[in-house]
């Protein structure tokens, strides 16, 4: 940061040493460089290495250290955040500290507003643009596509805990506006991320809880077939036994037979019906933090073939197929470049594995099963949208070479039009001296190039933001209850805690956050 502060503090004397400007010129072209790339102001900030994780660690510490009210301060004060294109992450932060302070109703009224703020799709033509020219940090964060069903998590969540049922059977029913939105957006092909097996399966648990068997059946049959047509595998989770019996147990509970006889094939599953007036409680256990994005460096390549590879450094080349003509660029316009670096985020895994973890309840004992791994889905949707990404960095960096090229063909231009009265010279003084103004013209448009070039390789950056406060991981169990107390103990890698729940009439859910 010191060393690029200095040098353009000290500009005017390297071209005087250099070129055999004077001081007079040397400080008009610095006018020129500052007229036509008023960003300039922002290269310390922009030579920053800072990922949005830096910009928000103190939050996080507080966080992790369970310290929500002094979390809850630090989102509060960070100005980053609180940003017009930050906006989104700074309202699904404050609903999470929220329901991790046991404020349901404060909770929701946040989450309630970032559902809002991506319904309007906040995208201003400013911020799009500066996108384009600068990186994408300057766009305005819609949310990753998992991140909007976890919205959809915990506000239902919220509405359990305070008794609201009718408004959690709204939550279930935007479920399915947000599933046909993920299923239109690609077209429900398989290698896509165009359904979620989680969220299907949380709608079959709401729509049960409000007595509604048949809307349920759906659901988990949906949920169920999610996970069959990709092999009993979806991004990390395996077709959970619970869900099979949740089937199961639903289309014997509405008559469905055929339905029933079906899957009871498909699962290899016995079923034996059970008192459907049994309390039962849904307990899910959230452990881990959620990957965070950092960045990397991809070389773009356009080698004399006419062919463009990607590669990062000491990896394999990689043939690369960019639709130029979907951003305005001509076939030509590839072969100003041989090479370019492009800024592109990647995922860093912060818990690797989960807990080992037993449930001891009314004299028996339980397995959590695993429903949502957040870990894999992070990382395995960042990856199938790669070449979009890089697609899009790779025609922001031409922009960017455009400006460049443009930049120093009007500084030489400028230089070349300074007029002196030569009247009185001869010809070969006049000779003489367009030579040297071409040749200082000249030099004038490289230092103007050399420096929006500068620019341009320190405003690169990937978009780092993501919903950090996640967990990695999000396990549930079904146990029935008995009336009255029922004392739950959950044992996590040998260490115990006890959880007390009320027996209640029907099915009722709860969250526990792990460490």
């Amino acid at each position: 940061m010191k060393w690029f502060g200095s040098a353009i503090k000290n500009y005017p004397n390297t071209l005087k040493i250099k070129a055999g400007f004077s001081t007079i010129e040397c400080i008009l072209m610095l006018r020129f460089i500052k007229r036509h790339a008023t960003l300039w102001m922002l290269v310390p900030l922009l030579i920053s290495c800072s990922t949005y994780r830096t910009s928000m660690q103190s939050y996080y510490n507080e966080m992790d250290a369970h310290h929500y009210d002094k979390a809850w301060q630090r989102l509060e004060k960070n100005k980053k955040i609180k940003k017009d294109r930050n906006k989104l992450l700074y309202l699904m932060e404050a609903g999470k500290v929220w329901y991790l302070k046991n404020d349901f109703e404060k909770s929701n009224f946040y989450f309630n507003e970032a559902d809002r703020f991506i319904e309007n799709r906040h995208q201003s033509i400013g911020s799009i643009a500066a996108a384009n020219l600068l990186n994408p940090m300057h766009e305005t964060y819609t949310g990753e596509d998992f991140e909007k069903f976890m919205l959809h998590y915990y506000k239902a969540l919220n509405y359990c805990s305070l008794g609201n049922i009718e408004d959690a059977l709204v939550e279930a029913r935007r479920i399915n506006l947000d599933l046909g939105k993920q299923s239109d957006k690609y077209h429900d092909k398989k290698n896509r991320y165009s359904k979620d097996a989680f969220a299907l399966n949380l709608q079959g648990i709401i729509y049960e809880m409000g007595g509604d068997i048949n809307n349920a059946f759906i659901a988990y049959r949906n949920a169920a077939d999610v996970y069959l047509q990709s092999n009993d595998t979806y991004y990390g989770v395996e077709l959970p036994g619970q869900l099979k019996k949740d089937v199961l147990r639903t289309a014997w509970q509405i008559g469905f037979l055929n339905e029933f006889t079906r899957y009871q094939k498909l699962f290899n599953e016995d079923f034996i019906p059970g008192d459907d007036n049994t309390p039962e409680l849904i307990l899910f256990i959230e452990e881990g933090k959620a990957p965070v994005k950092s960045q990397q460096l991809i070389h773009v390549n356009y080698n004399s073939n006419g062919n463009l590879n990607w590669h990062t450094s000491g990896g394999a080349f990689h043939p690369f197929n960019f639709d130029y003509g979907s951003y305005n660029f001509s076939a030509e316009k590839l072969t100003s470049f041989r090479s370019i670096d492009v800024a592109l985020p990647y995922y860093i895994t912060q818990t690797p594995a989960m807990l080992q973890k037993i449930i001891f309840t009314n004299g028996s004992e339980y397995k959590p099963q695993l429903v949502s791994n957040i870990n894999n889905l992070a990382i395995n949707i960042l990856q199938e949208r790669f070449i979009p990404e890089l697609s899009k960095a790779l025609a922001r960096q031409l922009i960017k070479k455009g400006f460049e090229v443009a930049g120093e063909k009007l500084a030489e231009s400028a230089a070349n039009t300074n007029k002196h009265d030569s009247s009185t010279l001869s010809d070969t003084e006049k000779e003489t001296r367009q030579k040297k103004k071409k040749e200082k013209a000249e030099s004038v448009g490289e230092a103007a190039g050399f420096a929006i070039n500068l620019f341009n390789r320190f405003s690169e950056k990937a978009d780092t933001r993501n919903w950090q406060s996640l967990p990695a991981f999000i396990s549930y169990v079904r146990m029935p209850l008995q009336p009255g107390n029922n004392d739950i103990i959950l044992t996590i890698n040998g260490k115990t805690k006890h959880i007390s729940v009320e027996g209640k009439n029907g099915l009722q859910i709860r969250s526990e956050v792990l460490n």
